[in-house]
């Protein structure tokens, strides 16, 4: 066996496969193919194998000929990780729907509607350390069949030279500021200076972070060059997502309080904004379900 670690990701293969093309954006190599001496390739691509655990064989004129999946531990081991993600995006962005429709529609108090956001994003943080673990557990290996294997399995990996897991870190990173946000709403009596300092800036920060994790998610899926891909599932995850990302990131532009009055730039656009978002990550929950490895 041999690996290409010079040139990207550390991919053990069949030493007699040679490296054909390998395809990068800002550094990170999304795609990569060997050739096989009957003429055919191996394609190896990032999200295909980090959510599926597939790779695709060609042929001379670079048709599909066939799909090759990963090996049954793998591959469940990649669908539970897959489906403790989904369900968990699923639950805290409903959570998280619910949230500003009993503010927006002035239905329990004030602590009830917290403890609902508090709650969801618990199940938000667990979806992105899920994600993390997963593309920790990348299949790492192919054999002379194309088949995929990984090694053993681990609860957490330092990977920030692959776009997928970097994209899973930023995310998860991007909860935890949301978790400091969710948490300081429950003091009492901030000023306006204390209130933008411990509930509106992680909460800014965390939209940042979702925001630049759902970018490379897009590189990574468009190999580079961000368009639209609307026969691949992984891209309408990632871009259902990343909408979903710029409606939090609006919502939070929208709260910040003002010094003068001690009150927000605009409740409704809070409110809406954050429930928009909110659906957006139960669809895209929804829809990883089905981005999974064929078992």
């Amino acid at each position: 066996m041999a690996d290409d670690a010079p040139h990207g990701p550390r991919i053990a293969r069949p030493a007699r496969w040679a490296l054909g093309r390998v395809e990068r954006s800002g550094g990170f190599v999304t795609r990569m193919t060997w050739h096989l001496v009957d003429g055919s390739s191996v394609r190896w691509a990032s999200r295909p194998v980090r959510r599926r655990g597939r790779v695709e064989v060609r042929d001379a004129a670079g048709n599909v000929t066939r799909v090759v999946g990963a090996e049954p531990t793998t591959a469940t081991r990649l669908a539970r990780a897959n489906v403790a993600a989904g369900v968990a995006f699923i639950v805290g962005g409903s959570l998280f729907a619910l949230g500003p429709l009993l503010a927006q529609l002035d239905v329990g108090s004030v602590r009830t509607v917290d403890l609902v956001y508090l709650v969801g994003g618990v199940f938000f943080s667990t979806g992105g350390y899920v994600s993390v673990v997963q593309a920790s557990n990348a299949p790492t290996s192919i054999d002379e069949g194309g088949t995929l294997r990984s090694t053993s399995w681990t609860w957490w990996a330092w990977q920030p030279l692959q776009i997928g897991w970097l994209s899973a870190a930023v995310l998860f990173a991007g909860t935890l500021f949301f978790g400091v946000s969710l948490v300081a709403a429950f003091a009492s009596d901030l000023t306006a200076r204390q209130s933008n300092g411990w509930i509106w800036l992680p909460d800014m920060l965390g939209c940042v972070f979702f925001l630049l994790s759902g970018h490379l998610a897009l590189v990574e899926v468009c190999h580079g060059r961000i368009g639209l891909r609307p026969h691949d599932l992984g891209w309408w995850v990632v871009a259902v997502n990343q909408l979903g990302s710029v409606l939090f990131f609006l919502a939070g532009l929208a709260a910040f309080t003002r010094p003068a009055t001690s009150t927000v730039v605009d409740a409704g656009l809070v409110n809406w904004g954050t429930f928009g978002g909110a659906v957006c990550f139960v669809v895209g929950g929804a829809l990883q379900l089905a981005e999974r490895p064929d078992r």
